[in-house]
């Protein structure tokens, strides 16, 4: 295989009837879909001034780790609430279900600080959205957003209006 997308696994109808659910562990479970994935990300991020990689756990760490590994700069954990042994900072936010909390470590920021944030995939843009705010509550400035998928039905973009972002693959469907 030579394309990202020849890695997805789709499945039909989970978690429920007219879901076309996008499984990245494809990916990873061939021994060349990591390194594209890496690669391709890094390709998005040439000529970006950044100083750290941040994603949120736990599939936006196997992405953001290797890039940040790959162009020599620090990674941060968004985590869950909970899961960060020093002082944090943390962002409520709305899921399509609920709510959840995201935190990072409150010295792990430094004013003026520009960061791009790295995931698995853009859906409704709820949790890039809070990534982002929890950032930028502490004086960082994210320079751009950067995912491996996007499910453009879900409008996620739209909600990311005002930010640079990217996607390796997109689907026209939820």
């Amino acid at each position: 295989m030579s394309k990202l997308e020849d890695y997805v696994i789709t499945i039909p109808d989970f978690p429920k009837e007219g879901i076309m659910f996008r499984d990245v562990t494809g990916i990873l479970e061939h021994q060349d879909g990591l390194k594209i994935a890496t690669d391709e990300l890094v390709k998005c991020l040439e000529g970006v001034e950044f100083d750290s990689v941040a994603s949120v756990e736990a599939r936006g760490f196997v992405f953001g780790a290797p890039v940040a590994y790959a162009m020599g700069k620090s990674f941060m954990m968004i985590r869950k609430r909970g899961k960060l042994p020093r002082e944090t900072v943390s962002k409520e936010y709305e899921l399509e279900y609920g709510k959840a909390v995201i935190e990072i470590h409150k010295d792990d920021i430094k004013p003026g600080q520009k960061i791009v944030i790295v995931d698995d995939v853009i859906a409704t843009g709820g949790t890039f959205k809070a990534a982002i705010e929890l950032l930028e509550s502490v004086g960082a400035e994210v320079v751009k957003v950067l995912c491996l998928m996007e499910l453009k039905g879900l409008n996620g973009r739209e909600v990311l209006k005002d930010y640079d972002v990217d996607s390796l693959i997109q689907y026209e469907g939820k």
